[in-house]
């Protein structure tokens, strides 16, 4: 993503549509992981359960995959809360490798809204609910209501 510039008119922020064909959840991407998210008050949550097809070395989940989902499930939040909003910085914390093959579950939250700027948070659980993976978003607000 370009930066985003403070003085950067509303007619050249870019418009954010859902055209079906997002890695994570476009139902339409033959070659997307197809998730599903679900928003209980403000936590989002989500599943996956990754195959020899999303490894890195030999059945241990490439951490590219794992950053996808938790960026996807931040943004996905905001989005359904009709905040439209672009990741400007994302830290991804692996505390464990994650496995093909093992259900992986996902939730995300806002930590706090700066207006402009919203800061968000994720973490990734195994089958034994041992956290996994952590996350962090600095997210640029395009736009807020419908």
């Amino acid at each position: 993503m370009s930066r985003l510039k403070n003085n950067q008119n509303a007619k050249d922020m870019p418009k954010l549509e859902d055209d079906f064909m997002c890695f994570v959840c476009g139902k339409n991407n033959k070659q997307g992981l197809k998730l599903t998210f679900e928003l209980d008050a403000d936590i989002m949550t989500t599943q996956f359960i990754p195959r020899k097809k999303h490894q890195g070395f030999a059945n241990i989940v490439h951490g590219g995959i794992i950053s996808t989902v938790l960026d996807e499930i931040m943004l996905n939040l905001l989005y359904r809360k009709k905040i439209y909003a672009l990741t400007a910085e994302l830290a991804i914390r692996f505390l464990k490798p994650c496995y093909v093959n093992e259900k992986l579950f996902f939730t995300s939250s806002i930590e706090d809204d700066r207006g402009r700027l919203i800061l968000t948070k994720a973490q990734a659980k195994n089958e034994n609910n041992e956290i996994v993976a952590t996350a962090q978003a600095k997210c640029v607000v395009i736009k807020k209501g419908n």
